[in-house]
């Protein structure tokens, strides 16, 4: 039973009742609440009278032993309650109980038959054979050989009735060799037997059976579902309430929006899925959904564990028996297994997720990325206050605690391995039926600006809306804090277009500084845009358009303003009159600031920038003059790629000497200066080494100039203004 009511995965002790007894099962304390968390667990309350002479258990499957024993606690009033522990059975490790069982303690390796006989080395077994000859043998078992390399296949003896008919049939094919079972008798007589002439081995120990039987139980696959008991070792004439922690499936959240005439208001409806996968029916069990994420994590305890002490070695070794008996000092010293210092961490975390993109499930935006000026980053300037479009955007929500739980109205019945999609949550909510634009000529989405007007955390989950008695769309609701909004898109709108029909920018540069090898420049961008809106539907539409403009600005055209604070965009909002075409204007000024690094600049750039009236004198000096420098460094730089230009040339040209000379050979018989050929070739790698040597003269001038250049932007250097 693998669920998180029973947490306490006790291995109930198998000794509790002896062979035979006709005893009663023990009584099982109900479950009577519970309480789920995001983090994957559960809360298990079980309370009720204890039952006569000790008999009272908690169920609980193997893999949840190790949490119901670290967060065991008796609630409630203990007066009258006398609970002097909590008895279960020993968790065996895979490890342990192969260990026992004389197999290898290596989990990965498998169980073979070889693996199996060898477990049974030195011990006494009966084995039979098989044939015309089969015979039982009592003995030990000494080793378990493998077939020598080479060994060929033997055939079969035929059996003496065959041979009397004579049975004309193919002899039997040969088999390759097998095991060699080497047995001492009770009489001292030592056997090679053949394991393909062995029917069956039998350990004559009655305690092999339980060793083995115990180790299979520790390597099943669903050992860690196996159903266990913990036995409360209790007396108390009053009900007793123990509560523990025990794995659980993460409860789910699915909501149902009803949305009212106008699309101003709605009714929430929250739903929770609810599994029960445990062994156990549950009946009338209060039921609370807590949304928050508490810390929890898994710590060994049940198996018990054992530390690996050093052998300490005397400096003379001796041997308690002769070196070259049966034992080793290997023998004495090994199986350390790699066990070392045992330590734990504790952590956390969360296999919840929610993949809507904010309530936008199908939707698009478009997320403003810094732009590129004349070479230059551009982004918001802390230099120019313009405005804060921000702070359009009503106070983040807060929670009041770590945690909220939604109790549900009633207690739940639920069949083992069953679940249920209950309702947790009813109440009205804040809510604007909106056509939303990430663009002018981008298609609308229907959408909704959704307030979480409950005193609750809403946690993430699709939600369904509902609209004039249909169905509307559905989308995404992330996480929302009280008081914190959501826009959520769930669908095309189809009856309002919006288009740009005309777009004017300007841009006033106000103040230059230099930092960090970069030339940066505060200005206003001045926009002016008209847009052309078109209703079709029959009622008033509330257009929602996404500014792409940084928040340091100021907007003036729009009937409002508002803030998407998930994504930090500004919006426009319109209304739309219906079956109507309307043209509306609007105007932005945005503070922003260029970052170009000093290598990019150019002459030109820089004598733009020094006749601007705006700028202090000083500052317009030391532009002209860095001005001057670069276009000596622009000179050089021309120069330098006029001479890079000459180098190819003379290398094409060496380059098609050198075919010539390989593919007519030297057949004059003159000296190496006497042919045409060589005498070229070497013309032009002295030409070549000529205009290398420039073109280094060239590249330590440009970059002399830019370096001078440099050095007197550093005049136009400032102290940052300070942030408000």
């Amino acid at each position: 039973m693998r669920t998180p009511g029973f947490l306490l995965v006790a291995v109930l002790l198998a000794g509790c009742q002896t062979a035979g007894s006709a005893s009663a099962p023990p009584s099982v304390l109900p479950l009577r609440s519970l309480k789920l968390y995001e983090t994957g667990v559960g809360y298990f309350e079980r309370s009720g009278q204890l039952a006569q002479g000790d008999s009272t258990t908690l169920p609980v499957p193997t893999g949840h032993l190790d949490d119901a024993l670290k967060t065991l606690v008796v609630a409630g009033d203990g007066g009258g309650v006398t609970l002097t522990g909590v008895e279960f059975s020993s968790s065996l490790s895979r490890g342990m109980a192969r260990a026992l069982a004389g197999l290898p303690p290596s989990a990965d390796e498998p169980l073979t038959y070889r693996t199996l006989l060898l477990s049974l080395k030195g011990a006494e077994v009966e084995v039979r054979t098989t044939g015309r000859r089969g015979e039982t043998l009592v003995g030990r078992l000494i080793d378990v050989l493998e077939p020598p390399p080479g060994a060929s296949p033997t055939t079969p003896e035929a059996d003496e009735d065959t041979k009397k008919k004579g049975d004309k049939s193919p002899p039997p094919e040969p088999k390759k060799p097998e095991l060699t079972l080497l047995l001492v008798t009770r009489d001292g007589e030592l056997r090679k037997l053949d394991t393909a002439s062995v029917s069956s081995v039998r350990p004559t120990d009655p305690t092999y059976l339980t060793r083995v039987g115990a180790a299979l139980d520790a390597l099943s696959v669903r050992a860690a579902q196996n159903q266990r008991s913990l036995r409360l070792l209790a007396q108390s004439d009053k009900p007793v309430t123990l509560g523990y922690l025990a794995e659980a499936p993460i409860w789910r959240t699915t909501y149902r929006l009803v949305l009212a005439d106008g699309g101003e208001r709605g009714t929430l409806q929250g739903w929770a899925l609810i599994h029960n996968d445990t062994e156990e029916t549950w009946a009338k069990v209060k039921v609370e959904l807590v949304n928050g994420q508490p810390d929890s994590f898994l710590f060994p305890l049940a198996a018990p564990r054992y530390g690996r002490r050093e052998l300490a070695e005397p400096e003379e070794r001796l041997a308690t028996v002769p070196q070259l008996l049966d034992t080793t000092v290997d023998q004495i010293w090994g199986d350390n297994l790699d066990i070392g210092t045992i330590g734990h961490g504790a952590g956390t975390g969360t296999g919840q997720g929610f993949g809507s993109g904010h309530g936008r499930v199908g939707g698009s935006h478009r997320t403003r990325a810094p732009s590129v000026r004349m070479g230059a980053t551009v982004s918001s300037s802390d230099a120019l206050s313009v405005g804060n479009l921000a702070a359009i955007a009503p106070a983040e929500g807060v929670e009041a605690g770590a945690l909220f739980s939604y109790k549900l109205a009633q207690p739940l019945d639920l069949r083992a391995h069953g679940s249920a999609l209950v309702p947790f949550l009813g109440a009205p909510v804040n809510t604007r039926r909106i056509s939303w634009f990430t663009g002018p000529g981008v298609p609308a989405r229907s959408s909704l600006r959704f307030v979480n007007a409950t005193r609750q955390t809403l946690p993430a989950g699709p939600i369904a809306l509902y609209e004039n008695g249909g169905f509307a769309g559905e989308a995404g609701l992330a996480r929302l804090k009280p008081t914190e909004r959501a826009f959520v898109q769930f669908g095309v709108d189809l009856d309002v277009e919006l288009e740009s029909t005309k777009t004017e920018t300007k841009e006033v540069p106000q103040r230059v500084s230099f930092k960090d090898h970069r030339l940066l420049q505060d200005f206003f961008r001045n926009s002016v845009r008209l847009y052309e809106l078109k209703n079709r539907s029959r009622a008033v539409r509330t257009v929602y358009l996404v500014l792409d403009v940084v928040n340091n600005s100021k907007v003036e055209g729009a009937d409002e303003l508002d803030y998407d604070v998930h994504d930090q965009k500004p919006l426009a909002v319109f209304k739309a009159e219906p079956g109507k075409k309307i043209e509306r204007t609007l105007k932005t000024q945005e503070g922003l600031q260029s970052s170009t690094h000093v290598d990019s600049l150019t002459a030109k750039q820089l004598v733009e920038l020094s006749v601007l009236e705006v700028l202090p004198a000083a500052d317009r000096a030391a532009l002209k003059e860095a001005a001057a420098r670069l276009e000596e460094a622009e000179a050089r730089a021309k120069e330098k790629d006029e001479v890079q230009a000459s180098i190819d040339e003379v290398n094409e040209d060496l380059k098609r000497l050198r075919e010539h000379l390989a593919a007519l050979g030297d057949k004059s018989g003159q000296g190496a200066n006497a042919n045409p050929l060589v005498k070229r070739i070497l013309e032009a790698e002295d030409k070549l080494t000529a205009l290398r040597a420039k073109l280094k003269a060239a590249e330590i001038a440009t970059r002399d100039k830019r370096k001078v250049a440099e050095g007197v932007l550093q005049k136009l250097e400032k102290e940052e203004p300070k942030k408000p």
